[in-house]
């Protein structure tokens, strides 16, 4: 099931610095969206540490289990502009070269041997690491290895040096690692993995492959999911055509090219464009004229507005319900586990898409949250009060802010809590019965079998 990728609108209104819960006033206009900005941030081009909300808890409480979601780092496009010259962008990782990394040399070094790990399938027969002088189509760049480098370090300063959540004698059971097929979604797994694990062992590193981007594994035949992605691809569609100054944009990029609107189109033209933009490239000229930054902003703009509606028509939230729940199922169930003293699979980590993580946010009620900016991560934190073990907490971040009172199960607990975090059973609940009730239904399986009213 592939959506087409429309982009970010504001971020989760937080300040990273403030451990107080800024809730974002819902009265106030928001700010002009300002594309050129927007861009820049879903590149997400690695400078300073960031500073993050991640494991932040009353002193008294312990960290017992934590599941990452991520975005695979920043990549090649998926498709090229007919009749230019592709973005000249070099995928062999080179350590002397910006944006670079301290571990870049040794995690090189280090993917070269891996030949002990257990890899599902095809998984064994993908790249360890992008190698290629020209990159080729989807492939993970050097920035992207390096934003999954930062990610893993950060996570490991907070999860292993503060909290130790995985011994110093750890095994491969502590891990639950997943990647989908892709050579972009493995390499972002093991980067992030690299600067994380206390140390990398490929004995200990099991990668199992999930064949769906929407990690329904076993569960994915859903024919009312499918229904929603249709209508929401109709809405995509019909905002498209309404918008006067898109279609003068493609009309002119068309004469640049010299190939017909329709064609243009279809080639998806905002992914080779956003490599162009977030490498510093000049975007592509022909002997009738460039494209340029005005092009670029139009487009833009276009699927900042997409995101706009997409949040408003519910369309989208319907299909996010039935195609996050088998993830969100599999999720809570490992949290139980957890909760009722399991030490196994402590630490989870799916290397998956925006397809992914999009929807997730989407269902999960997370309507203020940007559209997942290369190299994005999700984190679930499970935390057991330390003045009463049985009791069970989440906290839910996204890049970092803490987001778990904007979920639509969490919301009204924040009014009446003194701790900074959600009940277990306000996940559990929303996921095993609350998901349901928008279709009037009380399982998965009536859910997206039941035809829309």
């Amino acid at each position: 099931v592939h959506l087409i990728p429309v982009n970010p609108v504001r971020e989760d209104g937080l300040n990273p610095k403030s451990r107080k819960r800024i809730m974002p006033d819902l009265l106030t206009e928001p700010p002009a969206i300002d594309p050129v900005y927007e861009a820049h941030v879903y590149c997400n081009i690695p400078t300073v540490a960031e500073r993050s909300m991640e494991g932040h808890a009353p002193h008294y409480f312990k960290l017992v289990s934590v599941q990452v979601l991520i975005r695979h780092g920043d990549r090649y496009p998926l498709y090229a502009i007919p009749k230019t010259k592709r973005p000249d962008i070099d995928c062999m990782l080179m350590p002397s070269r910006k944006p670079s990394h301290p571990q870049l040399e040794a995690f090189i070094k280090h993917m070269s041997k891996g030949s002990a790990a257990q890899m599902d399938g095809s998984l064994s027969s993908l790249p360890r690491f992008p190698s290629h002088s020209l990159c080729e189509m989807g492939e993970l760049t050097q920035t992207g290895v390096v934003q999954h480098l930062q990610n893993g370090q950060l996570l490991r300063e907070i999860y292993i040096n503060k909290h130790k959540l995985l011994p110093g004698d750890w095994t491969a059971k502590q891990l639950y690692l997943e990647t989908t097929g892709k050579s972009r979604t493995l390499q972002s797994a093991l980067a992030l993995l690299y600067t994380f694990l206390p140390d990398f062992d490929w004995k200990k590193i099991n990668m199992r492959h999930q064949w769906s981007t929407i990690f329904c594994s076993v569960s994915c035949d859903c024919p009312m999911r499918n229904h929603y992605l249709e209508e929401e691809q109709h809405r995509q569609y019909s905002l498209r055509v309404k918008n006067n100054d898109l279609e003068k944009i493609y009309v002119d990029m068309a004469k640049i090219v010299g190939i017909p609107t329709r064609q243009l189109r279809a080639s998806n033209p905002v992914d080779s464009l956003l490599c162009s933009f977030c490498h510093n490239v000049s975007f592509p000229c022909t002997k009738a004229g460039c494209i340029d930054m005005e092009h670029f902003k139009v487009i833009k703009r276009h699927q900042l507005e997409d995101e706009r509606e997409r949040q408003e028509k519910k369309l989208y939230f319907l299909y996010a319900l039935l195609a996050t729940h088998p993830l969100l199922n599999q999720t809570v169930n490992r949290l139980q586990r957890i909760a009722e003293g399991k030490k196994e699979e402590v630490f989870v980590l799916y290397s998956a898409h925006d397809v992914t993580l999009s929807p997730v946010l989407s269902a999960l009620g997370i309507t203020e949250a940007r559209f997942p900016r290369f190299a994005a991560r999700l984190v679930f934190e499970l935390w057991q009060d330390g003045k009463r073990p049985k009791e069970h907490f989440i906290r839910i971040l996204y890049n970092g802010a803490d987001v778990t009172f904007q979920t639509s199960f969490c919301k009204d607990h924040y009014k009446h809590s003194s701790k900074p975090m959600c009940p277990l059973e306000k996940f559990v609940n929303f996921v095993k019965r609350d998901m349901f009730l928008i279709f009037n239904s009380t399982s998965y399986y009536d859910a997206c079998h039941r035809r829309a009213l």
